[in-house]
């Protein structure tokens, strides 16, 4: 992983290859590199620093030509150097780039080095390479084909050869890859949105697909080597994103947008349906007995805080799985179960994995919550509701995770009113709850000054902890991780309650305790954990309602919150969260946007 991008053409394609690079920068990437066919030989340029070196470096070399790939890579085989970053060659002849991981590449490896070849990178890309290359028969479509049904594992790759001028083919198995078709030139990307500007005629390959590129025609096979027709869509990417305005980072802008997101989320909706999920979602959510959420990250957070309010509003039992986790281990399957997934990009491949295998033991109620309407996620699920948070560009989610919450909060209210648990009066206070949370975000937001300088602080620890109770658990669950990601300090959460059973042990004064103290139920329940704290000389940092009597005092800090919001408080109080983790993280002088070890969109396992 990370980006792909490749083109065969009758004009120059570098300046379309290094562009396609910059729009998949925000994807995350530690090395990048191009390769074009010039002059009957294959030419390459690699760099370990940002595509603005790269093409810095293939200005100088003047590189240009009508067929090339290029790429972004995130390692997961081989150090981040420049011998380990795609495009890879075999014998001068062969040039590829891959996403995804080959799983038996130390046995192709062994293969290939008993017939000769040699390798000088660690990466299981390079493989891929020699594979092709010595199962080359003359037809590149042709030796592709073969040469996939040797690997093992995830890819996506593109690859051209120094013998077929005006050639590119691409592949793909559980990695994204689409055509992008041009009026006499053809493209490959990982993303639409590197050939934003380029064309937006664009094609999704289905998994197992083998796509030949040529100038003037394309054609696909499927997995089993027959040809196949691919729906052609317009598709109109986003390029806006790239604009800061006046914001520092693209995570504090993003931070700034949740309520328009938000706004555009539920535009719309004027009622409560189940049409808001497809015109089969009445059938489906009248028949089900159970919901079954799968996700990873942040977005598994949504979906822990989902199973709170279906469970209290809908009457419906919840479970909530870590998709890594859910296709690895024996469960019992219930085909009356309604399958959630949650993705902001709709290609994560672990929650694509755990959707499938959900299916393959014939749970075929599936619905997505999904920030992507042309992704994989959506295609394969029979009921969606996509979100319209916009392009998100820091790596670390902010807008796309209160838009899944937003998106949840309707399917809740929508499972509800099918069970006949939603009432007309509760349905309107609902909306009108829903509607006014533009406004109420924007209230939060005005507390970034008080935030800052709660971060001065925090930017010199080391270690925080998060406490939340019942709704507001997966908040502090988000909270911390937020805090960890961008600003590397160790951060952990935990329901309030559980304090005295362990966590407690950690506390002590350089020990700040980040609590999540709304105004429900269990305020005097929190109120007590809070004096387990303070009796151990814990510094207490409280976003609390505004009525919760909850009072600032020695080692008890408290940022008091705009208003109760009843069940849609955790969309209000992540926000502080989210504000205290971006200036901390600014605080420490981290890549806030990038930060070390992280992608965008993770498409591997």
């Amino acid at each position: 992983m990370c980006g792909i991008v490749g083109a065969v053409a009758q004009r120059n394609i570098t300046p379309i290859l290094l562009q396609g690079l910059k729009r998949l920068e925000y994807r995350g990437y530690d090395s990048c590199g191009v390769a074009l066919h010039v002059d009957g030989k294959l030419q390459r340029s690699r760099s370990t620093s940002r595509v603005a070196d790269l093409e810095s470096q293939v200005e100088k070399a003047s590189l240009e030509g009508f067929t090339g790939i290029a790429h972004t890579r995130w390692a997961t085989h081989g150090a981040p150097a420049s011998h380990n970053a795609h495009p890879h060659f075999s014998r001068e002849r062969i040039a590829l780039v891959h996403n995804g991981i080959i799983e038996n590449h130390d046995e192709l490896r062994a293969e290939l080095t008993a017939a000769g070849y040699v390798f000088e990178s660690q990466t299981d890309t390079e493989v891929i390479a020699h594979l092709v290359d010595h199962m080359y028969t003359g037809d590149l479509f042709e030796t592709v084909q073969q040469a996939v049904r040797r690997l093992q594992g995830a890819y996506a790759i593109a690859v051209f050869s120094r013998d077929e001028p005006h050639r590119v083919i691409g592949a793909r198995q559980g990695s994204p890859l689409i055509v992008g078709v041009g009026k006499g030139e053809n493209f490959l990307a990982s993303d639409a949105m590197a050939l934003a500007g380029t064309t937006d005629q664009i094609i999704y390959l289905e998994e197992g697909d083998v796509v030949d590129l040529q100038l003037q025609r394309y054609w696909v096979v499927d997995a089993a080597g027959k040809p196949v027709e691919r729906e052609v869509r317009t598709v109109h990417a986003h390029t806006g994103a790239a604009e800061l305005g006046p914001y520092r980072h693209y995570m504090q802008k993003e931070i700034f947008e949740q309520p328009r997101a938000i706004g555009d989320t539920l535009e719309g909706v004027s009622s409560i349906m189940p049409e808001l999920f497809g015109d089969k979602a009445y059938s489906v959510f009248k028949k089900i007995d159970s919901v079954l959420i799968l996700a990873c990250g942040t977005s598994y957070y949504a979906g822990l805080t989902a199973k709170y309010w279906i469970e209290s509003i809908a009457h419906i039992p919840v479970n909530v799985e870590i998709a890594s986790e859910y296709r690895y281990r024996d469960s019992v399957p219930n085909p009356n179960a309604l399958v959630v997934t949650i993705s902001q990009s709709g290609e994560t491949a672990d929650t694509l994995a755990a959707l499938k295998h959900a299916r393959s033991k014939d749970m075929v109620n599936t619905l997505t919550i999904c920030n992507v309407a042309t992704s994989a996620m959506v295609r394969e699920c029979m009921l969606s509701y996509i979100t319209r948070a916009g392009v998100e560009v820091g790596v670390a989610s902010t807008k796309a995770f209160t838009t899944q919450l937003t998106a949840l909060f309707l399917l809740t209210l929508s499972l509800a009113q099918v069970r006949g648990h939603l009432s007309e009066e509760q349905e309107a206070a609902h909306l009108k709850a829903m509607r006014h949370l533009p406004v109420s975000i924007s209230a939060v937001l005005a507390l970034e000054p008080q935030i800052i300088a709660w971060a001065e602080e925090f930017a010199r620890k080391e270690n925080a902890l998060f406490l939340g109770r019942g709704l507001h658990y997966p908040i502090a669950l988000e909270g911390a991780l937020k805090l960890k990601e961008i600003s590397y300090i160790h951060a952990e959460a935990y329901p309030a309650g559980e304090l005295k059973h362990g966590p407690l042990a950690l506390v002590t004064k350089e020990m700040p305790v980040v609590t999540v103290a709304p105004n429900d139920t269990l305020i005097e329940k929190l109120k007590s954990n809070m004096q387990e704290v303070r009796a151990r000389g814990g510094e207490l940092y409280v976003f609390a309602d505004a009525d919760s009597r909850i009072m600032p005092s020695e080692g008890v800090h408290v940022i008091r919150m705009p208003e109760h919001y009843g069940a849609l408080s955790p969309i209000l109080h992540v926000v502080p969260l989210q504000l205290l983790a971006y200036h901390t993280a600014l605080a420490r002088g981290t890549d806030v946007d990038k930060p070390r070890n992280l992608a965008k969109s993770v498409t591997v396992e």
